[in-house]
């Protein structure tokens, strides 16, 4: 299992503590230092079955510095996959790779299911 988090965040923290919590044996990847690369995006967002601005940190001082909510629209998804691969904190964050369940964002009931699945 790997958790992919930016180790400032809070709602990263809190995605954290609630792992070990559960006795989750996980790999730690700092989003930020060793962003995803395009063909990762790709395969995480194929296999997570949700929509591609699911994968944007529509909250973050980066997207909203680009203007994205605008620019998404219009851009094509080789454009914005691209993108994403450029900086980590365009990403939303934490992400949770847990065997073929890919959970971006931190919900506590999701990221249950996904432990016990």
């Amino acid at each position: 299992m790997t958790f992919l988090c930016h180790p400032k965040c809070t709602t990263c923290k809190k995605a954290q503590a609630f792992l070990e919590s559960q006795g989750a044996a996980f790999d730690i990847r700092d989003i930020k230092t060793e962003n995803p690369t395009e063909a990762e995006l790709r395969q995480w967002h194929k296999q997570s079955g949700l929509p591609l601005k699911r994968f944007f940190n529509t909250s973050g001082l980066q997207y909203k510095a680009l203007e994205l909510k605008d620019k998404l629209p219009a851009m094509t998804e080789d454009e914005q996959y691209a993108l994403l691969a450029t900086d980590g904190m365009l990403v939303k964050r934490p992400i949770l790779l847990c065997g073929d369940k890919v959970l971006p964002g931190f919900k506590e009931v999701e990221w249950l299911e996904a432990l016990n699945g």
